[in-house]
């Protein structure tokens, strides 16, 4: 169910301002009965719905991948007239929404949709969906550095999880590196951030997957549909990573809490995260 605004601006109708004042004026009907109060809810799958005596069909569900190039915002407007995502979806008349977010100075895979359902599992932290980039960061991150990003590395706003990270491409001169980074967390410009505690701050980044799906070939600043095999594909992903992610949190509450001894503590080490 969701507010009979919303489901007239996302069907095309009109502005979500416009559409209450559809309402508001008495055009709309739903389920043959005429509609007046703000907020009134509906199912555009079950109720019928009409304007001016039109009937609202179903918003189709769209998704879409796109090659998001540096330089744009993932908002639906910018006040400083920057370019928008949607600037891009020529030949979309469907609002769509991205799935996360890619920051202003990061390009890249990009995912857009109308399916809120779709979005939320797919952002939801207990999913923890995989997020793959390349980062072209200052100088040349030693071994042990990497290792301190693949078990987890304390920001401002706590431990990260364990990532996976692995060199991509060195500079013969030592300048600068790419870095393959693998994180299953949302966090705000959390790669960035972690580079940053390293010392090796980046100076590019570009996500190449989300879950299973892969920018691939797909030119900067186009976009193609997703096939129904890869929409499916990412919701039994994700779906199976909530559900491990909860067996795993169940199984470690189950465990008792052992019985800490001060002998030999100052050879303690704690478990690294796996």
């Amino acid at each position: 169910m969701e507010r009979l605004q919303k489901i007239l601006a996302n069907a095309g109708v009109a502005s979500r301002r416009k559409c209450e004042e559809l309402i508001l004026s008495g055009k709309v009907m739903v389920n043959d009965e005429v509609v007046t109060t703000l907020g009134t809810k509906a199912d555009p799958n079950v109720d019928v719905i009409t304007v001016n005596g039109k009937t609202i069909g179903a918003e189709k569900k769209v998704y879409i991948v796109f090659n998001k190039p540096k330089g744009v915002i993932t908002s639906a407007s910018d006040p400083q007239g920057r370019k928008i995502v949607t600037d891009y979806l020529k030949g979309i008349k469907e609002r769509l929404y991205p799935v996360g977010r890619l920051d202003y100075d990061t390009e890249g895979l990009l995912i857009l949709t109308n399916d809120g359902d779709f979005a939320h599992l797919l952002t939801h932290p207990k999913h923890h969906v995989s997020k793959t980039y390349l980062a072209t960061v200052k100088g040349v991150p030693h071994g042990t550095e990497l290792d301190k990003l693949k078990q987890g590395i304390m920001l401002e706003d706590g431990m990260t999880a364990p990532a996976e990270a692995e060199y991509h491409d060195i500079d013969p001169e030592g300048k600068q590196s790419t870095i393959s980074i693998t994180i299953h967390e949302g966090r705000n410009r959390q790669v960035r951030r972690m580079f940053d505690a390293i010392s090796h701050p980046v100076l590019k980044l570009k996500r190449i997957s989300f879950g299973d799906l892969f920018l691939g070939n797909l030119k900067r600043g186009i976009y193609r549909h997703l096939t129904k095999e890869e929409v499916e594909g990412l919701y039994k992903l994700a779906e199976a990573a909530g559900k491990t992610n909860k067996s795993f949190k169940k199984e470690s509450s189950d465990k008792p809490n052992p019985v800490k001894s001060n002998k030999n503590k100052g050879n303690f080490k704690p478990r690294k995260k796996e």
